[in-house]
């Protein structure tokens, strides 16, 4: 039960922050945070992450509904096995997926706001890069993707211990 609850409170806290920036900025307004360097910044987009895709509502939609689906039943799994680590990376997914879907669905583009501006002089060369501006969904699938990697080479590891005191 508890890692429904954590998606449940990562789709809440994505969908609240996201109704903040909406409600409370113009669309394009940016209020510094740390300078230049980090801003809330309110964004639009209507495609995937780095702003690929562009205009395929129906395309993601269905995407997610596929990935959802897909993360509820390995949860389920996780949670028999007590794969906690899974569990909460799966948790983080279900609940991401689903804030990024909601506005989707209803809105046809998704609200991001955090906004990352890297200056600096390398070797005499001057970088000025802006990351993709990204939500609290974003964070939480980001963050699931290295958990499930985390697991997984964890699992590698103990199956190939495992097999090193079976052949030895």
């Amino acid at each position: 039960m508890q890692y429904y609850v954590l998606a449940a409170v990562v789709l809440a806290l994505d969908q609240l922050t996201k109704w903040a920036v909406k409600t409370n900025m113009a669309l394009y307004e940016a209020i510094p945070v740390i300078g230049d360097f980090f801003q809330i910044y309110s964004h639009r987009n209507r495609g995937a992450a780095f702003g690929i895709l562009q205009n395929q509502r129906l395309f993601f939609v269905i995407v997610t509904i596929f990935v959802l689906a897909a993360a509820f039943l390995y949860l389920r799994r996780a949670i028999r096995r007590s794969d906690r680590l899974l569990a909460v990376a799966l948790s983080l997914l279900i609940g991401g997926a689903a804030g990024n879907f909601v506005d989707r669905a209803l809105f046809g583009e998704v609200v991001d706001f955090f906004k990352f501006r890297f200056q600096f002089d390398w070797f005499g060369t001057p970088v000025d890069y802006t990351y993709p501006i990204f939500n609290v969904a974003d964070i939480a699938i980001v963050s699931s993707v290295a958990l499930i990697l985390l697991d997984s080479l964890l699992a590698w590891r103990r199956e190939k211990k495992e097999m090193m005191r079976n052949d030895g």
